[in-house]
């Protein structure tokens, strides 16, 4: 193994959270091989210091983690067992940190595989978007045992402003992210369908936000979201498709549960419309277009 301060780093994922935090590994002294399939993606971290490979297993052939920062699980297990894939090629005792938002489940299965080869898994879905990826202050929601959590010590510390340890099993930390996706998911839908009602009612909406920003009615998704459709600027920060995708996550785990979850079925829905109108890869303020259209009406206001 090469310096545990700087292991060298297989990152699979150079997407909107994953490549900044690629460019912070490299600021931090890491060796990283990147792997995406966008040639814009992979030209972006080769300007930034970092080398790429064409297949998960070439980049894992040489590290001692793999990262995972993709969309899910199935892609997880496509970077992982599929072909080209990096588990047979990551050395034995390596680790593999996945950040993507799974079901606990999965991950579970997956640590046992893992074990099953001699390798370990951080469970660590990560949240803060793009700008905090950037910056290297994401928050991490993890769980794993010691030897993982040794392993990525530098990668943590490199990527992140917070990293929750929230038990020594693979899949709390998955956990955790689903709850944390119920929550973020229904406060932009309120977000939106707040600013729609203001808007449809002839409140200045600009001034509307100043004031929830100061008022018991703030989230840090409002705070976050609303200057996007204030300014009618939807560029795809985190796109309308990935709630679609996480609430759809949300609901399923409370299928398992037999635990009704009326609010987040209410925001998949309104997702699912704004997707279905073709908004899909829009960023996921553009929820807010559901109402518009629906009441003929815009949000956005010039700025003052």
């Amino acid at each position: 193994m090469t310096d545990k301060n700087t292991p060298v780093v297989a990152f699979v994922g150079l997407g909107s959270m994953g490549l900044g935090m690629a460019k912070n590994l490299l600021k931090h002294g890491h060796k990283v091989i990147g792997v995406d399939p966008s040639a814009a993606a992979r030209d972006a971290f080769v300007a930034a210091g970092g080398t790429t490979a064409a297949t998960p297993a070439e980049a894992a052939k040489g590290a001692d983690v793999v990262i995972v920062a993709v969309v899910n699980a199935q892609q997880v297990e496509t970077v992982l067992y599929g072909e080209g894939g990096a588990a047979a090629s990551l050395r034995k005792g390596g680790l593999v940190m996945q950040c993507a938002t799974c079901p606990a489940a999965f991950v579970r299965k997956l640590d046992e595989r893992l074990a099953a080869s001699g390798h370990d898994l951080l469970d660590a879905p990560m949240s803060g978007g793009r700008a905090r990826a950037e910056s290297g202050e994401l928050t991490f929601m993890s769980s794993g045992n010691a030897q993982a959590y040794a392993a990525a010590e530098s990668i943590l510390s490199a990527t992140a402003a917070k990293v929750f340890r929230l038990g020594d099993k693979a899949g709390i930390g998955s956990l955790v992210k689903t709850v944390n996706q119920l929550l973020a998911g229904v406060h932009i839908a309120t977000a939106a369908e707040a600013m729609a009602l203001a808007a449809k009612a002839g409140a200045d909406t600009r001034a509307v936000y100043e004031v929830i920003s100061a008022s018991a009615g703030n989230s840090w998704m409002f705070g976050n979201r609303v200057p996007h459709m204030l300014d009618d600027d939807y560029t795809p920060l985190s796109a309308v498709e990935i709630f679609v995708k996480d609430l759809g996550l949300v609901l399923d785990t409370g299928h398992e549960l037999r635990l009704p979850l009326p609010l987040a079925a209410a925001a998949h829905q309104l997702f699912i419309a704004a997707a279905g109108a073709g908004w899909g890869k829009l960023d996921d303020a553009a929820v807010v277009k559901v109402y518009e259209q629906a009441g003929d009406f815009k949000v956005s206001s010039p700025a003052k």
